[in-house]
């Protein structure tokens, strides 16, 4: 039931992609969910070093053997060093998202990896598929992190109907009946990440996992206020959905400057720091290991489509 172009063209067992989550998605939780059937993005940041890549590859490799590389396009226009060294790692899957991958897909072809592209809007996928990726994903509204303003389900939609390029879905899928939902409607699986942000393998400091344990679905808000109080120099286009606390119902819609919030934020206090966290954050009640996580959702959503088998 759950055998669909990523799996048959990614050598995996069940079609879920773990999110490349910068900060939070290393080596061990990108082992842990390929381990499990699927297969984990490590998540290059724009502050990640060619280094990190070699050594959290190493260990998602010595897990899960097959992993990919989550980059942030716009970042690479800069300097494309991390592209060079996720190219090196020979990744099953590079992810270009967030800017027009163009320059960079030949590279990536050149060396035998397939390329895909989070976007957010149907000019987004335009983009993309002139630049020639091979597999689109659809991040709505609800994802975790940055991400656009259109919600997951009218936005896959939109680009399955577009398309004749594969369509994964992501943002809002925390069980199987969410990645049932979306391969139903005619995605190729699922690309999870709040999900997963509970579990012991994610990095980052423990109250992080606490936050997403104790908050709702309704306890998320869209915001730019951390990038702007870490001096993280994203396009305005894309805000970061995160988990609501002091710090943003302080700043959020306030007048104050770079250095002001800067100033306000501390990553240690998590009524202070930014935990990324998207809607499906409700979803996550336990800390629960990464691979039990990513069976179960396959197991769930088997068992739900084989209804309409």
């Amino acid at each position: 039931m759950l055998e669909t172009w990523l799996t048959r063209n990614l050598d995996i067992e069940v079609p879920i992609l773990g999110a490349p989550m910068g900060g939070r998605a290393g080596g061990l939780l990108a082992g842990e969910v390929s381990r499990a059937g699927g297969l984990g993005l490590l998540g290059a940041a724009r502050y990640a070093t060619p280094q990190w890549i070699a050594e959290e590859a190493a260990v998602a490799r010595e897990l899960g053997g097959r992993f990919g590389v989550g980059l942030m396009t716009w970042s690479l226009d800069d300097d494309d060093s991390l592209l060079d060294a996720a190219i090196e790692q020979q990744p099953a899957l590079l992810t270009l998202s967030f800017g027009d991958p163009a320059a960079y897909v030949p590279r990536v072809h050149a060396a035998g990896i397939p390329v895909a592209s989070q976007v957010n809007t149907l000019e987004d996928m335009r983009i993309a598929e002139r630049a020639g990726v091979d597999l689109i994903i659809a991040q709505g509204g609800e994802a975790g992190g940055h991400t656009g303003r259109i919600g997951t389900l009218p936005l896959l939609q939109e680009l399955l109907d577009a398309t004749g390029l594969p369509v994964a879905a992501a943002g809002g899928i925390g069980t199987g009946r969410g990645l049932a939902a979306v391969i139903a409607a005619g995605a190729e699986g699922a690309l999870i990440g709040t999900a997963l942000l509970a579990s012991p393998e994610t990095v980052g400091p423990d109250y992080a996992r606490d936050r997403v344990v104790e908050a709702g679905s309704a306890d998320t808000v869209y915001t730019s206020v951390f990038d702007r109080a870490r001096s993280q120099p994203w396009p305005s286009r894309w805000g970061g959905r995160a988990i609501a606390n002091e710090f943003t119902r302080t700043w959020e819609g306030a007048a104050g400057s770079e250095e002001t919030l800067a100033q306000a934020y501390d990553p240690a206090d998590p009524s202070l720091g930014v935990v990324y966290a998207g809607e499906a954050v409700g979803l996550v009640h336990a800390a629960r290991p990464a691979g039990d996580v990513v069976r179960q959702i396959a197991a769930d959503a088997e068992r739900l489509l084989a209804r309409f088998a």
